[in-house]
């Protein structure tokens, strides 16, 4: 096996490689220890191996530097054939793996995480075949199941390989990469990463609003708010002492004024929180136009995300007439936790609740949400004071119909959170197929050059005993598309149909909730 070592300038030609044996080794650790065993020489250093660790000399003499300072059997240190590092092999966790240091001293860089020996042999310039073979091997040694979805993964590389000729960019690797890794048809098997060259972060700068033009004037047609407790979440035509609104004209950027079809979005480039001065009007001319200072924001996700979930809460708290809760499930991480926590709870006043996970970007296994969502409530307690309007026990839920939105761009834990609604019987799904990507990744070593090749290792199978939902998705029980024409129009027909559904459900469903509390039991004896 080889391994790339970091080239001196970035993005150059994939760099140098240690090439290292992976079998028949076995140290020697009772062999005596002899003064520049295994010596490395530069074109300045000389590196040797000398009481379990690697020191350096300069070649035209002088005292010898130990470069490292670990226990363990330390061997084979090699220098690179631009003099600036050493590669060796070491002893250092348990298992012989290459490491490389600087010749100038530092912490060592470990190279291999394989569970045989390691063993450095040289060094060689073909850092791409070194990368391709690691990420073929890898996916080979880790992947799920052994058959590799049925793939002849040998045949695989012979036909990939031959490319290597024609890779010129890192990037190319990349390429040849993932597609070799598609033949195992596998949902999370990412490539990415990897020595590339530094590019600049454009630091584009965005309003939060929406534009339209008339006759070669930009108008605001959309301010975004934000929530002022909520310090990531920034609006920047929404803060005090911004004297913007919808239907002004936004006439100049920096003292640059703007004209149709000149885009907007090249004035604003460079100033992502940055201080900017926009000139605007409620008129489209120059004259009795106001400046206004603002700092634009590089990402409106957050802002248009948010304006798109309480749009649909407000629908369907509107059609419903305050009977159906909606609740947005962005992933099934922290952000996914924190987005049920606050609209599911704050909305224990409704019978019914429509649960809307479309373009859910994953995450973990989200059985925390699904119990919550099958919650029932097992008795009551009474409320002393006001109108005695008894507690449910748990005291939290939402006890009535339940309907769930999905789509394809659902997936990982956003096929396995619909898949598990559906198995336990907690309302229909409503909209299209999810992606069907249910094969979890984990502890994937990196190319040597921190890109990498994930093998994906733990796949999801039912308790029917067979592999589920990867490369399947989870079917709605009511298949609804949302066609571009419907969308365009300001429609989304799942939501639609969605809260129609649970209104049905909602008209059938007896409420179990008592509202009064009953008779006073009698215990006492005394008195009677």
């Amino acid at each position: 096996m080889s391994l790339l070592h970091r080239p001196r300038s970035r993005g150059a030609a994939f760099g140098l490689a240690a090439a290292v044996l992976l079998t028949g080794f076995r140290a020697h650790a009772q062999s005596p220890t002899r003064l520049l065993r295994t010596p490395s020489v530069s074109s300045r250093h000389i590196a040797f191996a000398y009481a379990n660790n690697v020191w350096i000399v300069e070649r035209a003499g002088g005292s010898a530097r130990r470069l490292t300072s670990f226990q363990g059997q330390t061997q084979n240190p090699k220098l690179s054939p631009d003099g600036r590092l050493v590669a060796f092999s070491a002893e250092y966790a348990g298992n012989t793996d290459v490491y490389v240091v600087p010749v100038e001293g530092g912490q060592p860089t470990r190279l291999t995480w394989h569970p045989g020996a390691d063993v450095v042999q040289g060094w060689t310039p073909d850092g791409k075949q070194v990368m391709f073979a690691e990420g073929w091997r890898n996916q080979r040694n880790n992947f799920y199941v052994k058959n590799l979805h049925g793939t002849d993964w040998a045949a695989v590389k012979t036909m990939y390989e031959p490319l290597l000729a024609h890779v010129n960019h890192r990037a190319d690797l990349n390429y040849l990469i993932d597609n070799m890794g598609a033949e195992t048809a596998i949902g999370h098997s990412y490539v990415r990463g990897g020595d590339l060259p530094d590019v600049p972060n454009a630091s584009g700068g965005l309003l939060g609003a929406d534009f339209t033009i008339e006759g070669d004037r930009y108008r605001i047609a959309r301010v975004y708010d934000a929530e002022s407790w909520n310090p990531e979440l920034r609006a920047p035509l929404v803060t005090p002492g911004v004297n913007v609104s919808r239907g002004d004209y936004l006439l100049a950027i920096n003292g640059v004024e703007l004209r149709a079809p000149d885009n907007v979005y090249r004035l604003l480039d460079g100033t992502a929180n940055r201080q900017t001065v926009l000139t605007v009007n409620s008129r489209p001319d120059l004259q009795g136009a106001r400046l206004v200072t603002v700092v634009p924001v590089a990402n409106e996700q957050g802002l248009r995300t948010r304006a798109w979930v309480e749009s649909n809460r407000r629908y369907v708290d509107s059609v419903s007439k305050g009977t159906l809760a909606y609740v947005y499930l962005p992933n099934t991480g922290v952000p996914g936790y924190t987005s049920v926590n606050r609209y599911y709870f704050a909305q224990q006043d409704r019978l019914g609740v429509v649960v809307d996970e479309r373009f859910n970007g994953g995450g973990s296994a989200a059985d925390y949400i699904v119990d919550l969502l099958g919650r029932d409530f097992d008795g009551y307690f009474n409320n002393p004071v006001g109108d005695r309007f008894p507690y449910t026990s748990p005291a939290n839920g939402i006890w009535g119909p339940k309907v769930m939105i999905i789509n394809e761009m659902a997936g990982s834990g956003g096929d396995l959170m619909p898949y598990m609604f559906k198995r336990r019987k907690l309302g229909p799904l409503v909209g299209a197929r999810t992606w069907g990507g249910l094969v979890a990744t984990t502890d994937t070593p990196p190319f040597v050059d921190g890109g990498s090749m994930i093998a994906p290792r733990f796949g999801f199978f039912s308790r029917e005993n067979a592999f589920a939902v990867e490369n399947e998705g989870v079917a709605p029980d009511i298949d609804v598309e949302n066609f571009p024409r419907e969308v365009n129009a300001g429609r989304d027909p799942q939501l639609e149909r969605a809260t129609q559904e649970a209104l049905r459900l909602l008209s059938t469903w007896k409420n179990p909730r008592a509202n009064t509390e009953p008779t006073p039991p009698v215990w006492g004896k005394r008195g009677r």
